[in-house]
């Protein structure tokens, strides 16, 4: 791993920016060396950051963009708990992502015929890679340290072959759900957790803070041979005592 970086702004209106400048440094990067830019998208409050600051980039151009997801409810698109369908009113509406390189699940299948499906769609979208290398993955963490979708004390944890998995027993509703596994997210390139909110401050000290081998999932996120940044806010960052960054107005990661 390059190193973990601890990103700390007071609020969640300062982390946006950052976070949208990140998501277009990585992606020109990516261009010009290999010709595309692949991004795995999380859910929750990432959907609204990232579709408020992104359309507001000057000359942000999408064309060579690939996206996935790094989970994903097993519902119908129009379904509120659907991560597609929150992007694809909110985001994908206003930026030029062409539509057949955003890589969606097949809803209508059963949860573990779901998880196959994405599994070939991925690896013919990186036809060369064992397992996935995304340009860039975009994490939450929930309140139980919980990432993607997988959860504490899950079976799931210890999954190192697949490269999605389906859950049927999530903790958390939906149930059914399809998720990118460990090896999956470590090997991406560069990873970002986006986590704010004073509800995450004592998970996020024993994630950042806690001994190897945590019980918290979002603790074992850890790339192999990528970037790792914590985009925290005030709130989400209180209870921490490690070394962490404060970037100033205008300065990028």
């Amino acid at each position: 791993m390059a190193g973990r970086r601890v990103v700390v702004f007071p609020s969640a209106a300062e982390l946006g920016p950052v976070l949208a400048s990140l998501v277009a440094s990585r992606a020109e990067k990516a261009i010009s060396s290999r010709g595309r830019f692949t991004l795995g998208l999380s859910g929750g409050s990432l959907v609204n950051i990232l579709s408020k600051e992104l359309p507001a980039l000057p000359e942000l151009d999408c064309s060579k963009w690939v996206v996935g997801f790094c989970d994903e409810r097993l519902v119908s698109f129009d379904d509120p708990e659907s991560t597609y369908g929150l992007y694809k009113s909110q985001l994908f509406s206003k930026v030029n992502i062409p539509d057949n390189a955003v890589l969606t699940i097949d809803s209508s299948l059963s949860v573990q015929e779901c998880a196959e499906d994405y599994t070939r769609k991925l690896k013919k979208a990186f036809p060369d890679d064992e397992f996935p290398v995304f340009d860039l993955l975009l994490l939450g963490m929930g309140p139980d340290g919980h990432t993607c979708s997988l959860f504490p004390d899950h079976p799931l944890l210890e999954e190192n072959k697949k490269i999605v998995a389906p859950i049927s027993d999530s903790p958390k509703p939906p149930p059914q759900r399809v998720t990118m596994t460990f090896p999956v997210v470590n090997a991406a390139r560069c990873v970002s957790f986006v986590s704010t909110g004073g509800s995450k401050a004592q998970v996020l000290k024993e994630v950042l803070e806690g001994r190897d081998g945590s019980v918290y999932p979002a603790a074992r996120v850890a790339p192999t041979k990528g970037e790792l940044f914590w985009l925290l806010d005030d709130p989400a960052a209180a209870s921490l005592s490690i070394h962490v960054e404060r970037p100033g107005s205008g300065e990028t990661l």
